[in-house]
């Protein structure tokens, strides 16, 4: 989740910030110079690379489904069954970065973007990647999946705009989160194992295909998705941080 660096304990409160700003302006000079093609990786900290085996299970999570879109037998759900197991392992490492930023006491700025960015692969785009194939595959499914992920890309746009803004507790960490986190997909994630585990996939999705033959459509279960995408983008929703 993108919040994992801006509350990081930095040692006593009066040295913070200073240390903070150090940290983030030896990032950003090391980005800024043309000092070979590998400054870029040297620039990162231990947490961003972390942050990108989050991305990385995303990405291969996104390959998995595709792979069982293009195999011969619908029926063998391996792929399926890996594309949603990589959606939690991307979860793992997305706390773990945390841990290991708060440990190493580095602030990021490029680390919050990383995360951001990891976000939004791994919770949005992948697990509408596993609903289309699963068998949500209309033109009207594909708009509501859509809109779900461009619903977590505006959430995470937010968040990096108004999180100095949040209220904040001893240790400079928000209070809470605005809107549900996009991690929460991991709930549809579980919906859908279960469906693939029962061998509800395709023309035997829960609840049917609505509106058969006609330009609308649809599959009623998408709506889980718009739910979450409204509730991700929600400005009165607050929830506490553990």
């Amino acid at each position: 989740m993108a919040q994992r660096r801006n509350g990081a304990p930095q040692g006593p409160k009066d040295d913070a910030p200073a240390s903070k700003d150090l940290t983030q302006d030896k990032q950003a000079r090391l980005l800024s110079q043309e000092a070979g093609h590998f400054s870029l990786v040297r620039a990162l900290h231990l947490a961003d690379f972390i942050t990108e085996l989050n991305g990385f299970c995303g990405v291969m999570s996104v390959f998995s489904s595709l792979r069982y879109c293009i195999q011969g037998d619908p029926h063998n759900y391996a792929n399926l069954y890996w594309a949603l197991g990589l959606i939690p392992l991307g979860l793992f490492f997305d706390f773990l970065d945390g841990k290991v930023a708060r440990w190493r006491k580095r602030a990021s700025l490029m680390g919050q973007e990383l995360d951001s960015l990891a976000d939004l692969v791994s919770f949005g785009v992948s697990p509408a990647a596993a609903a289309f194939s699963l068998g949500l595959r209309t033109p009207l499914d594909h708009i509501l999946l859509a809109f779900f992920v461009l619903c977590g890309l505006t959430r995470l746009a937010r968040f990096n705009v108004t999180v100095a803004m949040l209220p904040k507790d001893g240790s400079g960490k928000s209070k809470y989160f605005e809107g549900t986190p996009i991690p929460m997909s991991l709930i549809l994630v579980q919906i859908m194992a279960y469906w693939v585990y029962k061998g509800w996939t395709l023309e035997q999705v829960p609840l049917g295909l609505w509106l058969e033959g006609t330009a609308f459509e649809f599959h009623p279960v998408v709506a889980m998705f718009i739910l979450h995408g409204c509730l991700m983008v929600s400005k009165t929703i607050h929830i506490p941080k553990p």
